[in-house]
């Protein structure tokens, strides 16, 4: 293996920017076989005790894979969380298979990520996969393995996403459809009848029994083939977090590369456990809407995205009037609807 990452060294991946390889990959790329089949990337962020617990669950999976090796990439935690991991890594024999990567700053998800990425893809022999794991996973047993046997088998398959459970094994909506206009308008008016009427366009519909092919899954746990990242670059770090693995799973499929949901293959999802951000005691921060804003005007257009802003705001606060009339809970973080108005309606210097 060509060992090409010192300090300061930079690699280019096609279609996106420079970065500067940060040397802790270096010694994760010394532990790397000389055929990497699969490097599967966790970007921690103050979670280190999730990350030490997703670590835990994957070590028989590295055993029953060989060529597998994970990179923990912390962004920017600012507390103790990288030496508490690298303690664990340490204690529990795991430096075999585990590299641990401190970043001063919080870049995001897709920051976090392409830090590991982009020097992987760098190597003499790429790995064949990356898997991108939420530091709040827990992965089933055998999941890897179906995974990688999937893969393999539909070699045209750019992109797979595992099935996501609660700790019960409860099924989580993790097979999606890309959001349009229509979407919007059922996502914000929440009407049964609506919903039934544009059940074509549902952004998460009920998670399919069996494998099949969907538009794009969810980036807790999404495994993804190293020509799409060739052919399309990396993960778009315009965004912070949320909506990332949407517009590369889009990308992904406009350059020929379909993305597929395995249901065989489990994984534990514990939901906002990672960002809190799905918690409706907390208000939705702006990343989240800029992150939307982004997406929908990359792949939708600045029409059909202001067409869609209006369908979700028409649909949303009729539900908002219905809501209230009826006495029902509310269910949506605070001032949901006027951040959403503020941060697609009004100027920027109102969005703060």
């Amino acid at each position: 293996m060509k060992n090409l990452l010192g300090d300061g060294r930079r690699v280019t991946i096609p279609s996106f920017p420079e970065i500067v390889v940060d040397p802790d990959f270096d010694r994760l790329a010394n532990r790397l076989p000389e055929a990497p089949r699969l490097l599967i990337v966790i970007v921690n962020y103050r979670t280190a005790e999730l990350t030490v617990d997703c670590l835990e669950s994957l070590e028989p999976e590295i055993e029953a894979n060989p060529g597998t090796a994970v990179a923990v990439v912390d962004g920017g935690s600012g507390d103790d969380s990288a030496a508490r991991i690298q303690e664990a890594v340490e204690r529990r024999g795991w430096s075999s298979w585990v590299g641990v990567m401190p970043f001063e700053r919080n870049g995001g998800f897709s920051f976090g990520n392409n830090r590991a990425i982009a020097p992987a893809m760098a190597l003499n022999s790429p790995p064949e996969y990356c898997l991108l794991l939420n530091s709040d996973t827990i992965v089933r047993p055998g999941a890897l393995g179906i995974l990688l046997e999937f893969m393999d088998k539909n070699p045209k398959v750019g992109i797979a996403g595992t099935r996501l459970e609660d700790p019960d094994g409860t099924p989580q909506r993790s097979a999606f459809r890309f959001p349009g206009v229509l979407s919007e308008l059922e996502r914000g008016t929440r009407i049964g009848l609506v919903s039934k009427l544009l059940s074509r366009w549902v952004v998460a519909p009920p998670p399919p029994a069996h494998a099949c092919r969907t538009d794009y899954v969810a980036g807790a746990a999404m495994i993804v083939r190293r020509e799409v990242f060739e052919s399309i670059g990396l993960m778009d770090e315009g965004y912070f977090l949320y909506y990332e693995e949407t517009d590369l799973c889009r990308r992904a499929a406009v350059a020929g590369w379909p993305c597929w949901y395995v249901p065989e293959a489990r994984v534990v999802h514990l939901v906002g456990q990672s960002t809190g951000v799905t918690s409706t005691r907390r208000r939705r921060p702006a990343y989240w809407f800029e992150s939307r804003n982004r997406y929908f005007l990359r792949h939708l257009g600045r029409v059909r995205k202001t067409m869609a802003d209006v369908a979700w705001t028409c649909g949303f606060a009729q539900w908002w009037v219905r809501r209230r009339l009826l006495r029902k809970p509310d269910p949506d973080p605070p001032y949901f609807l006027s951040d959403f108005v503020r941060h697609n309606f009004l100027p920027k210097r109102f969005r703060r």
